[in-house]
């Protein structure tokens, strides 16, 4: 049976190749995204703490009016951050979208070329068999006639 050789075997690694590169990417984007929740989380625990050590602070009894402005003053900046987070992560959020549809187009562009592939070589070995059977046919015919 002769060996089977796609010719587009040099596109198809290209469009693989291209095609982790974009998975890459998203994953990337993704873990920025990540990241960048977490950050998100951690302000959010800060300032409500702060906002639960301002409670305490403003109960009757002695109040430290600086403390308290100060503590209002951090959170008014913790809010200002969380909102930065926010607005980085509405853009990253485009981005990851950005790149999923990439990914998709070129898992497409990977898979179009994998059925031509499996369709070239589905012919390949039917040819093959097609050779062998005459091969096989034209021998009996020798071994009848002589």
């Amino acid at each position: 049976m002769g060996e089977f050789h796609f010719q587009l075997a040099t596109l198809l690694r290209v469009r693989e190749t291209a095609r982790d590169e974009c998975r890459v990417s998203l994953a990337e984007a993704q873990r920025a995204d990540e990241e960048l929740q977490e950050q998100l989380t951690r302000l959010g625990e800060i300032r409500l703490g702060l906002q639960e050590e301002c409670r305490k602070v403003a109960e009757p009894g002695s109040l430290d009016v600086e403390r308290l402005a100060e503590a209002h003053r951090y959170v008014a900046s913790l809010r200002l951050d969380e909102e930065n987070l926010r607005r980085r992560r509405e853009t990253l959020a485009v981005e990851i979208e950005r790149r999923r549809q990439a990914v998709l187009a070129a898992d497409r562009d990977v898979r179009v070329l994998d059925k031509l592939r499996e369709r070239r070589l589905q012919r390949h070995r039917i040819e093959e068999g097609r050779r062998e059977s005459k091969l096989l046919d034209e021998a009996a015919l020798r071994a009848v006639a002589s």
